[in-house]
């Protein structure tokens, strides 16, 4: 069993800034990728960024140049530090981790953080 708990949502005006964690634990021998995906009301769920267990990182277009994945792989931490934040930014965002433990490759989702930009 892999856990990911979530923190740092919250409400925030329209060109401020937050900072999303994301901490996994449990059966963990070593994680590939951690990531944050985005789901807004009535939408699909969207990769926001992605970092490999060797600093790789991917962005999806809308946060390019706006938003910061990092990783703490001591500590098993994925953060995103979110900048000059849009009202379009609204969402539940999801943590995302693909966990080796022991033989078995896992897919595991944390519960999910609002962020809501409004004035």
């Amino acid at each position: 069993q892999v856990q990911l708990v979530e923190s740092g949502g919250g409400l925030v005006q329209p060109g401020g800034s937050l900072r999303l964690s994301c901490a996994a634990s449990g059966s963990i021998r070593s994680i590939y990728v951690m990531g944050w995906y985005r789901q807004a009301p009535g939408k699909q769920r969207e990769l926001v960024s992605a970092i490999s267990n060797d600093g790789s990182t991917n962005y999806a277009d809308s946060v390019k140049g706006r938003f910061t994945i990092s990783r703490d792989n001591a500590k098993n931490t994925v953060y995103l530090q979110m900048n000059s934040l849009k009202p379009e930014d609204t969402a539940v965002y999801y943590c995302n981790a693909v966990v080796r433990n022991g033989i078995s490759v896992t897919t595991n989702w944390g519960q999910g953080t609002q962020v809501t930009v409004s004035s």
